[in-house]
């Protein structure tokens, strides 16, 4: 009783420390700062300057345009000013220089990867900042306005309405400056907008020395930009007024006014753009399209009413489903693979340039994308929704191989790379037909543009928009210029709720590989005991009851859906895997119930319930997939076209593939067998791990990849095997989640145990303080060690942390960083765990006051009191060896575990290992003990409560039993956080530690039980072998000295005391 109330302050100061823990996290929760919007530069300094104090210098140098300037109509420019200055802006056209040995901009590609194909661009933007609308005269209007000239490979345009943009930046792969202008607007009888100004800005110097030859040699030496002040820029910009197919381009010309001698001259340079969303489109070239688009529809072999098999969208909305399938999407240029000619005719890119990159691409086509840019799209009224005509506008631009993608998406300029195109769709067909115009000239409108929206899909038919250039022939038996050119933009999974939200034109998959699948079944299907044991023990993933069966196959279809890393037995680096599934059964796509009420319908009366046994045709799901490899290519490809079946019994589909072929047309033309320009002569295996059982499997996915081509054939690849790292069901997922506060809550109940363990130990010594000095400080000090790392450190007790095997793909659970239930528990732990500490460090001190007292009794014989010296000495080269082993031993391992993904990283590879170790030690905490006992020769001194060193062994094993039963599998969604009892992937914590380390911690309890109960020579003659002794004979180093309750004894004897007073 004395002992538990002097533990009383112990316990208050643990509480008070806790609660101080909780109202300080809770405050950093209240006090958090709420983050703003970093993006955005203000700075009311850097506002563009609007002056026009060169309006009659402007008159001067622009006579000769201004002459010809009619009366101006102000009323649009007054009525909407903002609207006005919209229209006389444009972004990312395209400049060019005339040859000469003035340059403008220099270009610094020192960092530009030497891998890297991309070649530079020559972009340009113009934006008018203000309007003199107040002094405006009958003929022209005052204007202000900014031109950005630009050179880049990777980088967007600043938006010239942002501030802070200095006039000339030069960083590696990018250079740009900007030009002020001040000038005038006026209109002339040419149907055109002209814009004349003149602008002053900072020119990078060209070298005075030999200008010629490298006038920008300080470029290359990184030094500081020489700028010259340059205020004689003239600016000519041509806007026409109407908005049509062949009127649309804006040109411009930028001089210099300096004289050539001057490093202020430059050559001239061209600007080139066209109108944009901002000005209304006249859809006024009828006669144009009627050339293409008359007899309505035109009859195209790739896509008819009839015969293809393959459905189109007819229904309303035309408008909107076209912006958002093609906007700011590439295209996939389709090879030439039906083309039999010359290669001169079969290499053309259609009615686009075929130069430079598109030429060395053989036709194949390999990298080369459309953009559909520009879209406009006008509904018009009629009687009935058959005699409805729908008009619609836009510009197709051509990217080369070595262009960047993405700012090419973004470009306006008009070359020959790009084809202005108008016509017109109907309901009645679902075809879109266009007239094309090659950089938007009159003389360029040879092209046939035809364009479908399809709503039925295959293995061979993965597009949601397709289409198709072909030559246009004004006159009879003409040959035609260029082979029919096809392209089409292939459709991803989760897509498709974005396209087709109506229940009138929901899209269905035609199933045509199934036979060929079922073949591959046959082929790849095991009969042995082990699988008979996998069916009947492992669970794979299946239908499940839900309200109806679409509902079912949609949860189904989220599970066999996975991205993740893969690995090959060469390859450690691996790739990135992705799995999506297109259809499932007669589910395609996602399945959305509030907006598919038609299908909705047909299962709402009657939920789906699952069967409890099924036949093996019944467990065949048909099943349609896309795979998807990003960084290196296997087998030249990186996207694989699925169809086939998935087997329920044994998780795993049985596929047939197919892949886009990127080879020279001959090579497609003599190729017989391809389906639709696609090699489908691939078989494709993946096998999935199973939901439960999963410590009798391994959890990761297993893919073939095999083509049935002979080897001789040009488009055979060799076998492809990968294994994935392990990946999580949605279930699974789930079961994650309550996982972390499941593990929080066995902490609390084991720590608590701890607690009553060392608790009852206190009791014990407090009636038996005979035995209290034999009780190993080392032992008390490794538990204490145990207990102060995770107050120190912020580990947590008893659990391992994962970040060092946890992969860098996914991303921390926020939903639990935040939630307030795991606070709580996180705060319990740490009180919990600084209670033992408190509680053990009480331990030490009572053994060491016992044996201090030993000592004043005896000081002539300080050797009869038990020391730990040689006992620290002994457990401390035990653990070198054993950590020295761990590290020799650890790469042979990281070996075995860096094929998925599991390997520390080498910056914390010591820390990990060290961390471990110390785990280690705290699972072996009795080797002191059973060190000092043998040492010590006790005879029954019982110094350890059984359920002292039994319980703590418990508390230590618990974890290892724990990861067995349950199976540690990394988690992906939680890295860095403890929710994890120990680490499965390192050495001391794989599923041998989880027996050795057991198994061993138990044999030192026994063994401690075994010295405690027998005395010292009764023991040593017990493991004597005849003359052999594992144990020395006794020595007189540590003979018994009184004890504290025989020394009261005789103290009261000596004082006439008898032992009942």
């Amino acid at each position: 009783m004395k002992t538990v109330i002097k533990l009383l302050p112990l316990i208050f100061l643990a509480l008070g420390f806790f609660f101080s823990l909780v109202i300080a996290s809770f405050s950093e929760i209240e006090s958090a700062p709420v983050f703003e919007s970093i993006g955005e530069f203000k700075d009311e300094s850097s506002t563009p300057k609007i002056s026009y104090d060169r309006i009659n210098e402007v008159k001067r140098k622009c006579k000769s345009v201004l002459s010809s300037a009619s009366e101006l109509k102000v009323e649009e420019l007054s009525m909407a000013p903002r609207k006005a200055k919209k229209k006389l802006s444009f972004r990312y056209g395209d400049w060019s220089q005339d040859s000469g040995d003035s340059p403008i901009l220099p270009f610094d590609s020192t960092n530009t990867p030497r891998n890297s194909s991309s070649k530079p661009m020559n972009l340009v933007s113009f934006s008018v900042t203000d309007l003199d609308l107040p002094h405006r005269t009958k003929k022209y209007v005052g204007v202000n306005g900014v031109l950005l000239l630009a050179i880049t490979m990777f980088n967007e345009l600043p938006s010239l309405r942002s501030h802070g943009i200095r006039e000339f930046e030069l960083w590696p792969s990018h250079t740009q400056l900007k030009i002020s202008f001040q000038g005038i607007y006026f209109e002339n009888g040419d149907d055109e907008r002209v814009l004349c100004m003149l602008g002053e800005t900072m020119l990078p110097s060209r070298d005075e020395s030999d200008s010629s030859s490298d006038p920008w040699k300080w470029v290359k030496e990184h030094d500081t930009p020489p700028l010259l002040q340059d205020d004689q820029i003239l600016l000519l910009l041509r806007f026409p007024k109407s908005f049509t197919l062949t009127k649309r381009v804006i040109k411009g010309e930028l001089t210099s006014l300096n004289q050539k001698p001057s490093l202020k001259f430059f050559d001239k340079i061209h600007l080139s753009s066209q109108l944009g969303k901002s000005v209304r489109y006249d859809f006024v070239s009828n006669d144009l399209v009627s050339k293409a688009c008359d007899p309505y529809p035109y009859k195209n072999d790739t896509f008819t009413s009839s015969g293809s098999g393959i459905n189109v969208y007819k229904g309303k909305g035309f408008c909107d489903l076209l912006q958002r399938v093609a906007n700011r999407s590439p295209l996939t240029v389709v090879p030439n693979w039906k083309c039999n000619g010359t290669d001169e005719y079969c290499s053309k890119l259609g009615p686009f340039a075929s130069d430079g990159d598109i030429k060395l691409t053989d036709g194949s086509f390999k990298d080369v994308k459309l953009y559909m840019q520009n879209i406009h799209c006008e509904e018009t009224a009629a009687r009935s929704e058959t005699d409805a005509v729908t008009k619609v506008s836009a510009v197709f631009r051509a990217v080369h191989p070595s262009e960047n993608l993405y700012i090419s998406g973004m470009r306006s300029g008009l070359t020959n790379m790009t084809v202005t195109a108008e016509g017109m769709w109907k309901p009645s067909s679902g075809q879109l037909c266009m007239v094309g115009c090659r950089r938007g000239q009159v003389d360029g409108c040879n092209a046939r543009v035809c364009l479908y929206i399809p709503t039925t899909f295959s293995i061979r038919q993965r597009s949601i928009l397709v289409g198709t250039f072909s030559c246009l022939n004004t006159e009879k038996n003409l040959t035609p210029s260029f082979f029919p050119l096809s392209f089409e933009k292939l459709v991803e999974p989760m897509d498709m709720q974005n396209y087709f939200q109506s229940s009138v034109s929901h899209p269905f998959y035609s199933y045509s590989k199934l036979d060929e699948a079922g073949a591959i079944l046959e082929r790849n299907q095991e009969f042995s005991f082990g699988t008979i044991i996998k069916k009947s023990v492992m669970w794979f993933p299946k239908l499940e009851d839900s309200y109806d069966l679409l509902s079912s196959l949609s949860l189904l279809a989220e599970d066999l859906t996975f991205h993740t890393p893969a690995f090959t037995d060469k390859r450690a680096s691996g790739t990135n895997f992705g799995m999506d599934v297109l259809s499932l059964g007669p589910l395609f796509g996602l399945f959305w119930r509030t907006t598919n009420v038609s299908i909705a319908d047909q299962t709402t009366t009657t939920p789906y319930r699952t069967k409890a046994e099924y036949t093996e045709k019944q467990l065949l799901l048909n099943v349609s997939a896309q795979i998807s490899l990003t960084g290196e290519n296997f087998g030249n490809f990186s996207v694989l076209y699925l169809e086939g079946l998935y087997d329920e019994h044994v998780g795993r589909m049985y596929l047939v593939g197919c892949r886009d072929v990127r080879a020279s047309w001959n090579i497609l033309f003599e190729s017989a067998d391809l389906e639709a320009g696609l090699d489908c002569l691939i078989d494709v295996v993946v096998s999935y791990p199973p939901i439960k059982s999963r410590w009798l499997a391994d959890p990761t996915a297993k893919v073939s990849i095999s083509s049935t081509r002979p080897e001789d054939d040009p488009l055979y690849f060799k076998p492809v095997k990968l294994k994935t790292t392990p990946i999580f069901y949605r279930r699974q997922r789930e079961d994650i989640l309550s996982r972390a506060g499941v593990e929080g809550i066995l902490r609390v109940l084991t720590l608590t145990f701890s607690i009553g363990c060392i608790t009852s130990q206190l009791l014990y010594v407090s009636s038996n303080t005979d035995s209290l000095p034999f009780v190993s400080l080392v032992m008390l000090g490794v538990q204490a060690l145990g207990y102060s790392l995770p107050l120190i450190t912020g580990a947590e007790a008893l659990f391992k942390r994962k970040a060092a095997s946890a992969t860098t793909y996914e991303t921390p659970s926020f939903d639990l960083q935040k939630s307030q239930w795991f606070n709580v528990i996180d705060y319990t732990v740490k009180l919990l765990v600084m209670v033992c500490f408190l509680l053990t460090l009480r331990l030490c001190q009572k053994v060491w006051k016992s044996r201090a007292r030993l000592l004043t009794r005896t000081p002539q014989e300080p050797h009869k009191v038990p020391s730990d010296r040689c006992v620290l000495l002994i457990a401390l080269i035990l653990h070198a060896i054993g950590y020295i082993l761990a590290l020799i031993l650890h790469p042979a391992r990281t070996e075995r575990l860096v094929y998925g993904g599991y390997a520390p990283a080498a910056s914390n590879w010591w820390q990990t290992k060290t961390e471990e170790y110390i785990g280690l030690v705290q699972d072996f905490f009795l080797l002191p003990q059973v060190i000092a006992n043998a040492m010590w020769q006790i005879d029954t001194q019982q110094s350890l409560r059984k359920l002292y060193y039994f319980g703590i062994t418990l508390v230590r094993l618990f974890p290892h039993a724990y990861d067995y039963i349950v199976g540690s599998v990394p988690d992906p969604y939680f890295i860095g956080e403890e929710h994890e009892f120990v680490n499965p992937n390192f050495d001391f914590f794989s599923k041998f530690g989880d027996i050795a380390i057991p198994v061993t911690a138990i044999l030192l309890a026994v063994i401690v039980f075994v010295q405690q109960r027998w005395d010292y020579d009764k023991l040593s003659q017990a493991l004597s072998v005849g003359r052999f002794r594992i144990l020395p004979s006794r020595s007189v180093k540590y003979e018994r000295v009184m004890s504290e309750s025989e020394m009261v004894s005789r103290v009261r004897v000596n004082g006439n005391h008898s032992d009942e007073e």
